[in-house]
């Protein structure tokens, strides 16, 4: 088969649309206490703000993708960017909380149609294994360095405008993006529907949304534990549903065959832990930064960008590196850097030991850059061509649901620490608002109220509860990394060994 003659600028064009999409994954970490301001959001808002657009695309890029590989991935994206612009709009405009997260919902509604056919499209252009990776190395890079910029870009932004203009940047980009996508992606003749239908798609996305619900809202402090209980068992009982309808349909949805080759679902797994911990920690870093360091949203961001520079740095070697050492190595190496990253940042000053602080974010950054291309280049290549859209979204779907659960994680444990330790001290601070202790944004409202002595001793004991909880959240996370390297390192024993080098 010939290769495709604009193969490069079908990239080029693919890669522009998918700029804002994975940006808008993490531009809001570095505006929340910006946002809870402004809106007047609760904790739990704000989560539900951010978090929003990862799970629904989560819940959205399988059907999607197995859409587009029936109707075609060009009217599909067509459609998708459309969407997504709308969306932004309404978004950036949004006078409350709950017309916030509904213009974030939409938002992900159009980014679901984008994403699988970003990767199919790059898979069906690129016939040639080497042009292929090289290819997925660039969208690596663009999913790295974009999540990873994310906050760099919304700190800048929030220093000169307004929190809405975190959305109204993706104008420009899909102002460009749509009359080139239009010209540029290949016609392709579209596939018979067969079983597709929005019943499935709906049991998936109510399935992830109570389970997400039940570890946020239902097992957070100030939540109730029985209602809690319930709602997981609710949103568990529809995803176990889910996969018994997709493994006694003829023509299923979501594809369960392809989770038959090892190599496939350890690529899976990889690019949900390391998308996650990425989401997770840069919220969590980001909140740090501001509340107990004092630093400006700009000034955040350009503390940050050490993780965004090592993720371009490596992310396009991360491909020759798995050629030359093999997918196991790489995997166990970059997860095993993970964790001893976040074990060390865990007990480094951020603000005391800035240069210490900033290597580390760089080993972090390396280490999750080259684990994302890893996956990538498991994942795509393991599929064949004619499930490229069903693979695609799979993967897709393992980053957003990263993303999704990594800041629900990360955002739940942070919270649980917080309280108990901003708790533990409350006795000695003698009358202060119980809501103090739901979340330092609420203990800095309380401060604020009060004033005087009384508030700024709530402020000392909110931002030492919060670098306490800090650090019990990185503790966790490099356990269950350190957990993660050691299963990879199992279940890739009988991948693929790299081959010796020829002549």
């Amino acid at each position: 088969m010939h290769p495709q003659p604009n193969r490069w600028l079908v990239l080029a064009t693919v890669i522009l649309a998918f700029i804002p999409i994975v940006i808008d994954m993490t531009i809001l970490h570095i505006a929340v206490p910006t946002l809870t301001a402004a809106l007047g959001a609760s904790a739990t808002e704000a989560l539900w703000i951010i978090d929003i657009y990862s799970l629904m695309m989560a819940g959205l890029l399988v059907p999607m993708g197995t859409l587009a590989d029936r109707v075609g991935h060009r009217p599909m994206m067509l459609i998708g960017l459309s969407v997504f612009t709308i969306a932004s709009v309404m978004a950036a405009f949004s006078p409350a909380p709950l017309l916030l997260i509904a213009a974030r919902a939409l938002m992900a509604v159009g980014g679901s149609m984008i994403m699988p056919s970003i990767l199919a499209l790059i898979r069906q252009s690129f016939e040639d294994e080497r042009e292929r990776a090289l290819g997925l190395g660039v969208w690596s890079a663009v999913a790295s360095v974009g999540a990873a910029l994310g906050p760099l870009a919304g700190g800048a932004l929030l220093e000169h405008f307004w929190w809405g203009s975190v959305f109204l940047i993706n104008l420009p980009v899909m102002l460009v993006v749509l009359p080139t996508a239009w010209f540029v992606l290949p016609r392709q003749p579209s596939k018979p529907l067969g079983a597709w239908n929005i019943q499935q798609a709906l049991i998936l996305i109510l399935g992830l949304i109570a389970t997400a619900y039940a570890i946020k809202s239902g097992f957070m402090p100030t939540g109730e534990g029985v209602f809690g209980t319930l709602t997981l068992i609710l949103g568990v009982a529809m995803l176990v549903w889910f996969a018994r309808i997709q493994r006694a349909s003829a023509t299923p949805m979501l594809d369960l065959s392809l989770f038959a080759t090892p190599v496939f679902s350890v690529g899976l797994l990889m690019a949900f832990v390391a998308s996650g911990a990425m989401a997770g920690f840069e919220l969590v870093l980001a909140q740090e930064l501001q509340y107990v360091f004092g630093k400006t949203p700009l000034d955040a961001g350009l503390f940050m960008l050490p993780l965004a520079a090592a993720s371009a740095a490596v992310s396009p070697f991360s491909g020759m590196l798995t050629e030359r050492f093999g997918l196991r190595a790489v995997a166990t190496a970059s997860m095993g850097a993970a964790a001893a990253s976040f074990f060390l940042l865990g007990r480094v000053s951020v603000d005391a030991s800035p240069l210490i602080a900033a290597a580390l974010l760089g080993l972090l950054g390396t280490a999750l850059g080259c684990g994302l291309l890893a996956s990538s280049v498991a994942i795509m290549s393991s599929a064949p061509t004619d499930k490229a859209g069903a693979a695609g979204s799979l993967e897709a779907t393992g980053y957003e649901l990263g993303a999704g659960l990594g800041i629900t994680f990360f955002g739940v444990l942070l919270g649980a620490a917080y309280h108990s330790h901003f708790s533990g001290a409350m006795g000695v601070l003698g009358m202060v608002p119980a809501t103090a202790a739901n979340s330092i944004n609420d203990a800095m409202t309380a401060a604020q109220t009060i004033g005087g002595a009384e508030g700024d001793a709530i402020i000392a004991t909110a931002t030492r509860a919060f670098s306490s909880a800090h650090q019990t959240v990185l503790g966790a996370a490099a356990l269950l990394l350190g957990a993660l390297t050691i299963l990879v390192f199992c279940a890739l024993r009988h991948a693929p060994r790299p081959q010796e080098p020829q002549g």
